[in-house]
C-alpha cells in the first residue's frame, strides 16, 4: 500500500493547548492520529515561527497517539497570513521544491485548520495538481460533549470519478450545444460535431474565433448565439458589437472602429469613442473582415494582440479588452496571396477558424430548420401556421432534391417559410401555395445563375459544400473548364478546345475521355454541366 501523507497548517486557535487540558478538547491536526482504522506515515506541519512551542507540542501529542507518524515541521513565516497573493506565493514555492513520489505515497491536504486565506490555497494547488493528491476535511464529534476523536472526509477534486456530476455536466454541456444551434435539432454529423467544438471554446478561450462559410450560412447568428452563452456564464460583462465591414469605407472606417478626436479630419466636431471601445469586456463581431483596408487591418492586429490602440487624430492610446469573432465569406488564404489581407493579422485570428456550411451541404437540416422558420414565422404572425401533409412533402421533396441550389442559405427558406406563412389562409398551407413557392424559387434561383454565368462560374451551385474544399487554384481552374464546356456543343467539341496543344503530341487522340475523367475527379459529369 502507498504511505499516506498529510500536508496543513498548524491550528493556532483549534490546535492550541500545552497543558493537560488539551486532552479533553478536539484538536484537528492530532484527531488525525486518534483513528483506529487510519494510519498516517507523515505529517507535513506548517507554521509561525512564533508559534513552534506549540507546533512542536503538537507533533509529540502526536507521536505519543501514533507513533509510526512521522511529524515534519515546516516553519513557513508570512508577513500577513490574510494576504492571499504572499500565502499562495510561498506556498507555491513550497511545493514545487517538494520530492512528490506518487508511485509510493498518496497525499492529502488538510483544510481545516489554518486562515481561510491558506485554506482556500491549498484547494487550488490541489486543483491545480500542484499537489497531486485529494482535500481532508476534518470535523468534531457531534452532539453536546467536546471530546472525542471526531471525524473526517475525503474530497477528490477530480470531476471524472462523479458519475452524477459528470450526468450533470453532460447534460449542461448539450444544453449550451442546442443553445447555439437555437434549439433546431440539426442531424448534419460534421456540422453537430464542429458545433461542439465551439462550445467548448467559447467557454474556455478567449481568443479570436473565425468563422468562414457563403452568405447567409449563419455567421452573424452564431456569433451572437456564442456571445450570449458567454455572458449567461459570467465570461463577458460588456455588450455584443456587430460591424459589417463591407459598410465602411474611406477615411470612416478607421473613425468608425478605433474613434477619432475632435478636430481631427473635417466635420469631426466631438470626439467619437469607436466601436472597439463600445466593445470593452464582451464580444466583439466583424463581419466581411476580409473587406477591412490593409490600414485598419495594421490597427486592428495592434488591438487584438495588445488590447490597445490609437484613435484617428489622438496623441494618446486608448485600451478596450474585448474577444473578436470574424466572419467572412472568402478564402482569406487566397486573400493574403493577393495581398490584400494582412498575413499577420490572418495568422492572428486563424487560432480557432469553423467553416459553416451552406444549406445545400446540409440538406438533411432543411426539414427541422423549416419547422423552425415555420414557427418563428408563426410567432410574429400571431397566429399558428401549418403545412398540410400533401403540401410539406411537396416542399420537402423539392427543398432537399439538387434543384434547390439555396444560394442564399438560410435566408432564402427564412424568405420562403415567411412568404407561405403569411399566405396561409387561417393558418394553413396548401399544396397549390407551396407549389406557387417552388415556381417563385426556380425563377429566383434561374435568375441568379444567369448573372453568375455572366461573370464566372457558381461551382458552389454545381458542387454544393465541395466547392469550399476546393484549392483556390483548382476553383480557377475548374470554373474555366466549366465555361468551355458550356460553349462547346458536345463534350468532344469542349475537349478538342481544351487540349489544343497536347492533343497533337499523342499517338492516341481522346479528347472526349481526356475531360470526362478529369471532369469525375470533382464528382461532375457533361450531362449536368450542359443541363
Amino acid at each position: 500500500m502507498k504511505k499516506k501523507v498529510v500536508m496543513g497548517f498548524l491550528g493556532t486557535q483549534l490546535d492550541s493547548g500545552l497543558g493537560s487540558g488539551r486532552w479533553e478538547k478536539w484538536r484537528p491536526t492530532v484527531s488525525i492520529a486518534q483513528h483506529e482504522d487510519l494510519l498516517i506515515d507523515r505529517l507535513e506541519l506548517m507554521h509561525d515561527a512564533r508559534n513552534k512551542p506549540l507546533a512542536e507540542r503538537v507533533r509529540d501529542d502526536v507521536a505519543q497517539l501514533s507513533p509510526g507518524t512521522e511529524v515534519r515541521l515546516v516553519e513557513m513565516n508570512l508577513a500577513n497570513p490574510w494576504d492571499f497573493g504572499e500565502v499562495y506565493g510561498a506556498l507555491y514555492d513550497w511545493m514545487r521544491a517538494y520530492s512528490f513520489d506518487t508511485e509510493h505515497e498518496e497525499y492529502w491536504a488538510h483544510i481545516t485548520t489554518g486562515t481561510h486565506v491558506a485554506q482556500i490555497c491549498l484547494f487550488l494547488l490541489v486543483e491545480a495538481r500542484f499537489i497531486p493528491g485529494v482535500l481532508l476535511q476534518t470535523a468534531p464529534p457531534r452532539g453536546r460533549q467536546a471530546q472525542g476523536i471526531g471525524s473526517y472526509e475525503l474530497i477528490d477534486l477530480d470531476l471524472s470519478r462523479y458519475d452524477a456530476i459528470n450526468a450533470r455536466l453532460a447534460v449542461a454541456q448539450q444544453d449550451a450545444v442546442s443553445f447555439l444551434k437555437s434549439g433546431i435539432a440539426t442531424r448534419n454529423p460534421r456540422f453537430n460535431t464542429m458545433i461542439e467544438e465551439i462550445e467548448r471554446i467559447a467557454v474556455q478561450s478567449k481568443a479570436p474565433i473565425l468563422l468562414t462559410g457563403p452568405t447567409g450560412a449563419g455567421k452573424s447568428m452564431l456569433a451572437r448565439r456564442i456571445y450570449e452563452l458567454k455572458k449567461s456564464r459570467h465570461q463577458v460583462g460588456g455588450g455584443f458589437v456587430d460591424v459589417n465591414c463591407a459598410t465602411l469605407h474611406g477615411d470612416g472606417a478607421g473613425s468608425t472602429l478605433f474613434g477619432h478626436k475632435k478636430g481631427a479630419f473635417t466635420g469631426a466636431a466631438g470626439d467619437r469613442p469607436g466601436l472597439l471601445r463600445t466593445a470593452d469586456k464582451g464580444v466583439l463581431f466583424l463581419d466581411e473582415i476580409g473587406e477591412l483596408g490593409l490600414d485598419e487591418q495594421a490597427m486592428l492586429l495592434k488591438a487584438v494582440e495588445e488590447k490597445r490602440f490609437l484613435p484617428v487624430g489622438a496623441d494618446k492610446e486608448v485600451e478596450s479588452s474585448f474577444q473578436l469573432i470574424a466572419g467572412t465569406n472568402k478564402d482569406l488564404r487566397a486573400e493574403v496571396a493577393r495581398g490584400r489581407f494582412r498575413e499577420d493579422l490572418f495568422a492572428r485570428i486563424n487560432l480557432w477558424t469553423y467553416t459553416l456550411p451552406g444549406l445545400g451541404q446540409r440538406r438533411e437540416d432543411i426539414e427541422p430548420n423549416m419547422d423552425h422558420q415555420l414557427m418563428l414565422a408563426s410567432e410574429d404572425l400571431g397566429r399558428k401556421t401549418r403545412m398540410t401533409t400533401e403540401a410539406r412533402a411537396a416542399y420537402l421533396r423539392f427543398a432537399q432534391s439538387a434543384e434547390a441550389v439555396w444560394t442564399g442559405n438560410f435566408r432564402d427558406l427564412s424568405a420562403s417559410i415567411t412568404r407561405l406563412a403569411t399566405l396561409g389562409d387561417n393558418g394553413r398551407i396548401g399544396l397549390a401555395l407551396v407549389e406557387a413557392e417552388i415556381a417563385r424559387l426556380r425563377w429566383q434561383w434561374q435568375a441568379t445563375e444567369a448573372q453568375v454565368g455572366a461573370g464566372g462560374v457558381s461551382l458552389a451551385a454545381l458542387m454544393g459544400g465541395a466547392a469550399d474544399a476546393l484549392d483556390y487554384f483548382d476553383q480557377l481552374q475548374l470554373q474555366a473548364v466549366i465555361e468551355v464546356c458550356r460553349k462547346s456543343a458536345s463534350l468532344s467539341d469542349a475537349g478538342r478546345a481544351l487540349f489544343n496543344v497536347s492533343r497533337t503530341q499523342r499517338s492516341v487522340v481522346n479528347d472526349a475521355d481526356r475531360l470526362r475523367k478529369y471532369l469525375m475527379k470533382f464528382d461532375l459529369t457533361w450531362e449536368k454541366l450542359s443541363a
